[in-house]
């Protein structure tokens, strides 16, 4: 998925949403003999610089992997580390993204966060909410099928009071009762760490997703690669089910009258 050679094509549009999942920062910790939450600090450079990119690069939506349901299972002290880390790093940025006109958004199940975490991100969103920039979004004690589940919920509930019958549910029933129900779907899902999985991530969102693997850890993802990354993007042909000359006259239906 990820190409050694990237051409510039400018021709079509960049993606208006792109969503990372963050791997590597352990891996790249052992590699250089430290300790895993050294990695986590590492990987805090690296969604800084890719952030102002994304904002330089007129990118809408940047959506980041940062902690998932599944990683409130690993040791403790780690867990604690990274909880502490997001409090921090966040208090420290905000001023920074507000410079930027970078709008800060959660989701995810926010509710088993830490108080000091929970308060620092929510303090952030407020500060953050009259800009109009690039909207970053962070996916916190987050899993695809947790969100699913939730939903699914909520309008089995709305169901059973009558406010829905279940002939009326559909895709836009669904979207709406999703914990990302204020972001488009991903145009491109970047994943570091060369694991070509999803790992529970956005399952519902991805469905046409464009897909790029790299085997770069998160720490060591640079800027250059970031916009190799979209560069990528912008070569493919997104077909969405139909056919390559369907999409050309589409596109040829929707180029304005010169």
């Amino acid at each position: 998925m990820n190409q050694t050679t990237v051409t510039h094509n400018t021709d079509r549009h960049p993606p208006r949403h792109v969503a990372i999942i963050m791997d590597g920062n352990g891996r790249w910790a052992k590699a250089h003999g430290l300790d895993r939450t050294e990695g986590h600090v590492a990987g805090v450079e690296t969604v800084h610089n890719i952030t102002r990119q994304a904002s330089d690069m007129g990118i809408k939506y940047l959506s980041l992997y940062t902690f998932s349901t599944e990683n409130w299972n690993r040791p403790q002290k780690e867990v604690d580390a990274l909880m502490h880390l997001v409090a921090l790093v966040i208090e420290k940025e905000t001023p920074g993204l507000i410079e930027n006109n970078v709008k800060v958004s959660i989701f995810g199940d926010t509710e088993r966060l830490p108080d000091i975490t929970r308060q620092s991100l929510f303090r952030s969103m407020e500060q953050t909410s009259h800009c109009t920039g690039l909207t970053l979004s962070l996916a916190l004690s987050y899993s695809a099928r947790w969100e699913l589940t939730n939903a699914m919920r909520n309008i089995a509930g709305k169901v059973a009071e009558g406010k829905i019958l279940p002939g009326q549910i559909t895709e836009q029933t669904i979207q709406e009762n999703l914990s990302t129900s204020n972001l488009p779907d991903p145009d491109l899902l970047i994943r570091t760490g060369g694991d070509f999985r999803i790992s529970n991530f956005m399952l519902w969102q991805i469905a046409y997703s464009e897909i790029y693997v790299t085997p770069t850890l998160w720490p060591d993802f640079t800027t250059n690669e970031f916009c190799a990354a979209i560069d990528n993007f912008r070569q493919r042909e997104r077909r969405f089910g139909m056919t390559s000359e369907q999409v050309s006259q589409k596109n040829c239906q929707q180029q304005p009258n010169k």
